[in-house]
């Protein structure tokens, strides 16, 4: 039977629109990002299905393919590097601003199929308990980028759960090496209450604020440091994409927007320990993953389901307006 994969069809779903790339202008930028993210989706359909859809998502904007990351274990294809081709002209004849990236380091999201499940959930719940260290698909995305930022310069990408893996090499690499990679986030993982779908802005100043109160009783308990590796962050800036629709992702909105709260109250200490602390981080004596300094934030508030807002294809979408903010940590 023929795979049914409309979505993958470049010129029925893609932004066919976008024939020329301004890498000077951050909606292209996004959009591209995300179109090589969707070309993982794709590789991996088109290991079972003859269908061979995943090419168009880089060659319609000048990239090639140079390696395909497969898991050890169920040979699925979760991950892949893309280089740009004659970078080399953009290198020496535009400024940096005006440039693409040289390779880009794409995640695709978690699959439910059957053949997937297993090793996609495994990583989710590494993730989940900020155990991700020990996950293999960690361990080559970092081994590869830390490969390629000799050779050039370099983006990562990731959509939903594996957005948190991009997160994860981003952060590692910070931290890590002292190398600030360009991170596209799109639908990132939140680890919270939906505190963002409350309509009252008054209740949900509230709720968060016993929160964090709460959450820097326990470190302080606890004897938790003000942790190190926000420091080493603080200059790490990646683009994060939500969907205030989108239960997934949307407190981030919340979770940044409450340190501005905290110090307008006067009660910027307690916000600032709970900003980087969560409670699981606390007793099990790990880095939140999910808990980052500073950050692009691109709010997207048209959703018609909470499947939409989840999805891969709205972050391409023609005429997007998207809400901005920018939060630097100091």
């Amino acid at each position: 039977m023929a795979c049914e994969r409309k979505s993958q069809i470049f010129n029925l779903s893609g932004p066919s629109f976008l024939t020329a790339v301004d890498w000077s202008n951050s909606h292209h930028r996004r959009s591209v990002a995300e179109c090589l993210v969707q070309a993982v989706y794709a590789l991996e359909d088109d290991r079972k299905c003859p269908d061979a859809l995943a090419p168009p998502w880089w060659l319609s904007f000048n990239f090639r393919l140079v390696q395909i990351l497969d898991d050890s274990h169920d040979v699925s294809r979760f991950g892949a590097v893309f280089e740009f081709v004659n970078y080399q002209y953009y290198y020496h004849q535009v400024p940096a601003t005006q440039r693409p990236p040289q390779y880009v380091i794409a995640f695709r999201g978690t699959s439910l199929k059957s053949e997937n499940r297993k090793e996609d959930f495994k990583l989710d719940a590494h993730l989940l308990i900020n155990d991700h260290k020990k996950s293999s698909r960690f361990q080559t995305g970092l081994e590869i980028a830390s490969q390629m930022v000799q050779y050039g310069n370099v983006w990562l990408a990731g959509h939903s759960a594996r957005s948190s893996l991009a997160l994860a090499v981003g952060r590692e690499m910070a931290k890590g090496y002292g190398v600030h990679i360009e991170t596209y986030l799109f639908n990132p993982p939140f680890l919270s209450p939906h505190i963002e779908w409350i309509k009252s802005n008054k209740v949900k100043l509230g709720l968060r604020l016993i929160g964090s109160l709460v959450t820097a009783g326990v470190a302080v308990v606890a004897g938790a440091r003000e942790m190190d590796p926000f420091v080493a962050l603080s200059t790490w800036v990646p683009y994060l994409f939500i969907n205030r629709s989108d239960p997934f992702c949307s407190e981030y909105a919340g979770y940044f927007k409450h340190r501005g709260d905290m110090e307008a109250i006067g009660a910027g200490k307690i916000g600032r320990v709970a900003t980087k602390n969560s409670i699981g981080s606390i007793l099990s004596s790990s880095e939140a993953l999910h808990l980052i300094p500073s950050a692009y934030l691109s709010i997207n508030d048209t959703a018609r389901s909470v499947r939409e807002a989840h999805g891969i294809s709205q972050w391409w979408r023609h005429g997007l307006e998207l809400e901005y903010k920018y939060y630097l940590h100091n």
